[in-house]
């Protein structure tokens, strides 16, 4: 089995390190456009593989796609993080433009690859790469769900003082502070969350994750990058090893939830044909209504698209 993982940044070079280490594929090549610097980090991670003793080759390229042929996976990680003086439209302009340009050749040297979206804002990245590829929309998804729902299960396993494997949850919704946290999901090893915190201190809980990125930028002055190179590398470990996990991931919903030609994370049951199941939660009064203005939000930032591409 082959991934490609686009963008040898931080968040791109932990992906194909998780990959690696796990021995999740045989091969990962790490594709970007600074002359050098995925052979480097591709180097640096297989000088690693008699140490921690794993067997997947790494590679790198400089923007040379054809070392991606027949790549079962596609990891797109590539864009800009937002600058000071940019704008919300500059960031999409200047994104799009890359996952567009990444998306081509991605499909013209691997037109089987399930597509995973990582770049920012995600949603929209995630409606961009699809309209590229021109894939069936199991095929093409977004990476946010799993990163934000771990977030949430590690503050939740901070408050309580327990392990936090034994923390199940789901969060529905667009990537940001939109997203849809869901307590009546929210279990500890089978019992509710609800019976084992007080509702202020869960209600401060998802407050803090959805502005969990923020949180991160502040600290460090730069996005995160192990949490979501290692959210992404656990969807990949999903679909080539065709393990059926459930997660919650950034799909085009076609009448889910009552909402159709929204990107937005839902959770579905991925496996060795990328999507193969979108499941439909039965959500309450509150909680649809938090899905509506999610999917109003990520909605306009789409339009915003849209009006680029039409220009």
């Amino acid at each position: 089995m082959k991934v490609t993982v686009v963008g040898a940044g931080n968040v791109g070079a932990t992906c194909a390190d998780v990959l690696a280490y796990r021995e999740i594929v045989n091969e990962v090549v790490l594709v970007d456009i600074k002359e050098g610097f995925s052979e480097g980090k591709a180097l640096d991670i297989w000088q690693k593989a008699p140490i921690d003793l794993y067997d997947t080759r790494t590679t790198g390229s400089t923007n040379d796609y054809s070392k991606t042929a027949g790549s079962d996976v596609v990891v797109i990680t590539s864009g800009l993080p937002r600058k000071p003086g940019m704008t919300r439209d500059d960031l999409i302009e200047t994104n799009a433009g890359i996952v567009r340009s990444v998306t081509e050749q991605v499909v013209q040297h691997s037109p089987e690859a399930i597509i995973i979206v990582v770049s920012n804002p995600l949603d929209v990245m995630t409606y961009q790469a699809h309209i590229t590829s021109r894939m069936p929309r199991t095929k093409v998804m977004g990476m946010a769900g799993i990163l934000d729902t771990a977030r949430y299960r590690a503050f939740l396993a901070e408050e309580l003082n327990v392990s936090p494997k034994d923390i199940q949850a789901m969060l529905l919704g667009g990537h940001g502070d939109t997203m849809v946290p869901l307590p009546r999901y929210t279990t500890v090893s089978g019992i509710p969350v609800t019976e084992l915190i007080a509702k202020d201190r869960l209600e401060a809980i998802i407050e803090r994750t959805k502005f969990g990125g923020g949180e991160l930028v502040k600290l460090m002055g730069t996005s995160a990058w192990y949490a979501p190179g290692s959210a992404a590398a656990q969807m990949v470990e999903s679909i080539v090893k065709d393990q059926r996990h459930i997660y919650p991931v950034c799909i085009k919903l076609e009448g889910e939830y009552g909402i159709d030609g929204t990107y937005l994370g839902v959770p579905v049951v991925l496996g060795k044909n990328g999507v193969e199941k979108v499941i439909e939660l039965q959500l309450n009064e509150q909680e649809m209504e938090l899905m509506q203005t999610s999917n109003r939000h990520v909605r306009e930032v789409m339009d915003v698209l849209d009006r680029m591409n039409n220009k």
